[in-house]
């Protein structure tokens, strides 16, 4: 089957043979110089045996708790585990930090077997196939092939776990009595005891994870890079059960990786962060990349003094200072998470400190979390997933509706974060608790990232990038968008897609519930909440429908493998379909089908019966990785037959899920924002619009007094309403777009309540209309806001007007070296 996944150029392989090894834990020990701008040191790897050799009664944990009809049958069985014990991830503090930072006295950069560069294979797929013959060919080394882009690999070496003191206890069970006396039989059953210890022993597993991080190496492996994988071998071992379980590698990251990013930040100081590549984490450093390889891991970091690390981990690091001018700074996470989710962030960022408010903001009553006998037994029942210290059967976690939280940011924008950010976080995290209840991460940083990152924020597990886009212009923009991260905390991280083409189940998930947590850190009356929400729904149908006239058929398909969706191939290599095309960064299909899809259901079961059914899918299924179907099934069993209607699996696959452009549902249900006073409002500012448009183009030059028009003062959402109705006038003269401006305040960047949604539609219109006065604006946003000012460079290119195209390349030209390879590649393409 290795040789039908030869990928496409747009595909992105996932490469590593997880069903014969399958990582459960990192250990990184790495320097950060800026000076070369390289991530250069160690990582450890502890290996158990893949689902394909391991022995059906040495784990006995093969049953999911989860009942579901046969259409539904269609979980990972190594998903599901044992009931977790009642212990918090909570602590701030692991007391084994001393034992975190590798020695470096140790580091061998030797490398006998070659440092083979990534040019030698021209596709790593076929190059993998030789590992699913070895059953077949009983004469061939058995290879681990790992996921790897852009790293020079100087060493590979298996590790000796049965030199660390105090490791004898591991080899005292029952299981090992048997066991050959064999060293390496004793090291991999070593790994094995220490990789499934029980939730209440993370800290000694933490504890000896360090220490045999640190053992000495036992003899160098093979290894071999090609364009997408490292593949590893020991020479005679045949099998994935006789392959070292332990394995150290050294390496070094490029300048040129795609997985991090070297910039400035706004303060014009050197940072560097993984900004959400499509390639994931393969160039930060070797690993499993497919979503099923659920691993934990902790890593020590070093940098020069006056740097701070930020990374998804348990703790929030303080650093310890190893000699004069380097900070080390570690970290560790317990919950088993994709590699894809690491993320780091290493810069002069200072933190933005409380001033005099609090930070507790009390839960309105109205909204209060809903304590139904149902409720309580959800967080009495045995979780789903594999075995880690989780937040869901502590009772202290299950009542914190703020977790703790901190806001870092370059030294200028400190006063926009306190001012704004910093007192919305407790607002949302609180409406986010309300609605879906025990929050999975026991802590939060939120950093305001580079003016080059290509979104307006990202969510990772105990940590928030958000652009400095969404902070000018008061709260509406900066509180939405916060509010879609922390619902990632359930829907993308706590719970995953087992499939990465599955977007739409983080995506539309997040985006359907920024606005139900939006609207109670707002405390809003119904009134209020359906008019915003129906007003919100009325902006996403345009987008909607915009990128579905704009954008190739295949990319609108939220489930664009249909069948065969989840499906790996026998070693578990596969492809993310599309995963690689440039564009798809920018696109926001899997958002707004998803959303509409949400919102559909919630209309036809009700709000209040939906949120209680997601809140029973959280309790089902977090910690676990999850299909479509998961999802549908059990909101299918809780709907009331005479509710149901035509509603099926197959029947929501077929009209929202498996099909391009506008789902038939959706053109079917009509324009319900239409009754929305909101709404109605913009419609009457704009047709005052047009009408002013018109009687100063029919008065021509003449300056002649115009009887005053009194213009409404609109919500942030509704004028870019406005904007976007405006924008489809064929004409509108000067004074009109010098009259917006002024009536708006368009041109002032932190007019109260407005923000970079508005002054892009601004842009917009600027660059229609060939408003030169206007032209500021554009430079101006296209430097500042990278995250959405992609697609303005297409439409200066299109007027063909050489002023226009002048300032594209102009802003392109200085905003290139900073820009990452997707917006850089799309934005080229535009202009050459």
């Amino acid at each position: 089957m290795e040789t039908q996944l030869d990928p496409m150029k747009d595909d992105l392989p996932l490469m590593a043979n997880t069903s014969y090894m399958l990582v459960k834990h990192y250990v990184l020990d790495l320097d950060v110089d800026f000076k070369s701008k390289v991530i250069e040191g160690v990582i450890v790897l502890f290996f158990e045996t893949g689902s394909l050799y391991r022995k059906t009664s040495s784990t006995g944990k093969g049953s999911c708790q989860s009942q579901f009809g046969e259409t539904c049958k269609m979980r990972a069985s190594e998903l599901c585990h044992t009931p977790v014990t009642n212990v918090s991830a909570c602590s701030s503090k692991t007391e084994y930090d001393d034992f975190a930072v590798c020695g470096k006295g140790e580091e061998d950069t030797s490398d006998k077997n070659g440092n083979h560069s990534n040019e030698e294979q021209a596709s790593g797929i076929s190059s993998s196939k030789d590992c699913c013959d070895i059953e077949n060919h009983g004469n061939k080394d058995f290879l681990l092939v790992l996921d790897c882009c852009d790293l020079s690999v100087l060493k590979v070496e298996e590790v000796d776990v049965a030199a660390v003191s105090g490791i004898e206890k591991f080899t005292r069970s029952a299981e090992l009595t048997d066991v050959s006396k064999e060293l390496e039989n004793l090291r991999n059953q070593i790994v094995h005891e220490l990789v499934t210890l029980p939730a209440d022993r993370w800290k000694e597993q933490l504890y000896y994870f360090t220490r045999c991080s640190q053992a000495p190496g036992c003899g160098e492996l093979l290894f071999t890079t090609g364009t997408w994988s490292l593949e590893i071998r020991k020479s005679g071992i045949q099998t994935p059960t006789d392959f070292p379980h332990a394995i150290r590698i050294w390496y070094k990251t490029k300048p040129e990786g795609r997985s991090v990013t070297w910039t400035t930040d706004q303060s014009g100081r050197p940072c560097v962060y993984t900004m959400g590549s499509p390639i994931n984490n393969r160039a930060l450093f070797p690993c499993q990349e497919p979503p099923i390889a659920l691993s934990t891991w902790q890593a020590s970091v070093r940098t020069a003094a006056g740097f701070v690390v930020l990374m998804s981990g348990e703790n929030s690091a303080e650093p310890v200072q190893l000699r004069e001018g380097i900070l080390s700074w570690y970290y560790y996470v317990t919950m088993p998470m994709p590699a894809s989710t690491f993320t780091i962030a290493v810069g002069c960022w200072q933190e933005v400190k409380q001033q005099s408010f609090t930070a507790a903001i009390q839960t309105n009553i109205e909204f209060s979390l809903p304590s139904s006998q149902a409720d309580f037994r959800w967080h009495e029942e045995i979780c789903g997933h594999v075995e880690y210290p989780c937040r869901f059967q502590n009772p202290a976690a299950r009542s914190q509706a703020v977790i703790p939280y901190r806001v870092f940011a370059p030294w200028c924008l400190m006063e926009h974060c306190e001012e704004c950010l910093l007192q919305l976080i407790p607002q949302c995290l609180s409406a986010a608790y309300t609605t879906l209840g025990t929050h999975p991460f026991s802590r939060l940083d939120v950093l305001i990232v580079p003016s080059n990152f290509s979104s307006l924020g990202m969510a990772s597990p105990h940590i928030i990038f958000l652009s400095q886009s969404v902070l000018p212009g008061g709260s509406h923009l900066c509180g939405t968008r916060l509010c879609h991260e922390i619902a990632h905390a359930w829907f993308g991280l706590a719970i995953g897609a087992r499939d990465w083409t599955e977007e739409w189940i983080s995506e539309g998930f997040a985006t359907f519930l920024e606005d139900i947590f939006w609207a109670r850190a707002q405390q809003l009356s119904h009134d209020e909440v359906r008019g915003q929400q129906e007003l919100k729904a009325l902006l996403r149908w345009r987008r909607l429908r915009d990128e579905v006239q704009n954008s190739e058929e295949e990319l609108q398909v939220l489930r664009p493998k249909k069948e065969s969706t989840g499906e790996l191939s026998e070693s578990g290599a596969s492809v993310v379909k599309h995963g690689l095309k440039a564009e798809k960064i920018f696109m926001q299909v899997h958002y707004l089908k998803g959303y509409f899809l949400l919102r559909s259901l919630a209309r036809t079961i009700g709000e209040a019966s939906y949120l209680a059914s997601l809140r029973k899918f959280v309790h089902r299924f977090h910690g676990q990785l999850v299909l479509s179907q998961d999802f549908l099934c059990m909101l299918l069993e809780d709907i009331p037959e005479q509710k149901k209607s035509e509603l099926t699996v197959e029947s929501i696959f077929q009209n929202w899920l498996d099909t391009s452009g506008i789902p038939k549902p959706l053109l079917e249900e009509g324009e319900p924002w239409k009754e929305c006073q909101l709404v109605q409002q913009v419609s009457g500012e704009v047709t005052k619009w047009i009408q002013t448009n018109q009687r100063i183009r029919k008065s021509g030059k003449k300056k002649r007094k115009q009887d005053e028009v009194i213009f409404q003062k609109l919500l942030p959402d509704q004028l870019v309403l406005l904007l976007e109705s405006l924008l489809e006038e064929k004409t509108l003269c000067p004074r009109i777009l010098q009259c917006l401006e002024k009536t708006y305040q368009l041109r002032e960047q932190d007019a109260e309540g407005y923000h970079n949604l508005v002054r892009h539609r601004w842009c917009e219109l600027v660059v229609k209309h060939k408003y030169v006065p206007g032209y500021g604006d554009v430079e101006k946003f296209l430097r500042e806001d990278q995250a959405m000012g992609v697609y303005l460079y297409g439409e200066l290119m299109v007027n063909e007007d050489a002023k226009q195209q002048e300032l594209a390349h102009k802003c392109f030209a200085a905003a290139r070296e900073h820009m990452d390879a997707s917006s850089a590649k799309v934005v080229a393409e535009m202009l050459f």
